[in-house]
């Protein structure tokens, strides 16, 4: 039981609380953990560099440990009572993990790009980031309201989302920049265009508004059509993740259709 660490005051553990607590030592350590077996042996297969991992003995998936004693990763089994301090959520799976924050480069000649727009509900985010990925859509850029993309709830329910999709934190000018030779179009319920009308299977952009108040900020990027999905009345409207979810597999249903 000596091995085991046990001290709140360890500075590893000081680490973790902080990184999963406060967006600025994020930023400041270019550091985000990943919690939850599943999430580090996603990390593991996508050969991402793990700093250090945390574990419970009575918890663990000595499979996954296994895999980790053939990589650069610090193992460091820690009482309940300090996973419990560190984990994200109320009934900790067990393994925490710390590693660099990802800082892809720009695609140079993207065919798909979804903007964010103020999008702040951590469970949206994931969601969307997930879409995004399994849809093929080339890079995600965030304005700079939207919630912290490497915040705990967003990288458990983006699950690898982050490792497979470029996702850049941009300034409007930068995104008006990055999009200029492309038609941009933006997710509104109140678009005369429906969703299934617009033709994805050339270069695009598309603009994803704040949960309650639409993307008030897109006018920045110049000329954008307004685009619509067409439901039932008296259907509440759609959230934000699935309008994403709905409008990106469409366009990857027009892609798909047209490749040889």
């Amino acid at each position: 039981m000596s091995d085991i660490l046990t001290s709140l005051q360890n500075e590893r553990v000081k680490l973790v609380y902080s990184l999963q607590n406060r967006p600025r030592a994020r930023r400041k350590e270019m550091k985000i953990v990943l919690e939850g077996t599943r999430l580090i042996a996603d990390a593991v297969s996508r050969r991402l560099r793990l700093e250090f991992v945390m574990y419970t003995p009575d918890k663990t998936d000595f499979n996954l440990i296994a895999q980790l004693q053939n990589t650069p990763a610090k193992l460091i089994t820690v009482s309940n009572e300090i996973m419990q301090y560190i984990s994200d959520t109320q009934q900790p799976q067990g393994m925490v993990a710390v590693t660099t924050i990802p800082v892809p480069p720009l695609p140079k000649d993207p065919r798909s790009v979804l903007i964010l727009d103020a999008i702040r509900e951590p469970g949206n985010m994931g969601t969307i980031l997930r879409s995004a990925t399994a849809s093929g859509v080339d890079v995600v850029m965030l304005s700079p309201d939207c919630v912290d993309p490497y915040n705990p709830k967003v990288l458990r329910s983006g699950m690898g989302a982050h490792f497979r999709v470029p996702i850049v934190e941009a300034q409007w000018f930068e995104i008006a920049q990055y999009t200029e030779t492309m038609p941009v179009y933006i997710a509104d319920g109140g678009g005369q265009t429906h969703y299934t009308d617009v033709d994805f299977s050339q270069s695009w952009a598309l603009v994803i508004g704040n949960e309650a108040h639409g993307a008030n900020n897109a006018l920045r990027l110049g000329e954008v059509t307004p685009i619509s999905i067409p439901m039932a009345s008296d259907t509440e409207s759609l959230n934000a993740a699935m309008a994403t979810s709905v409008i990106l597999f469409e366009a990857q249903r027009q892609r798909l259709k047209q490749a040889p």
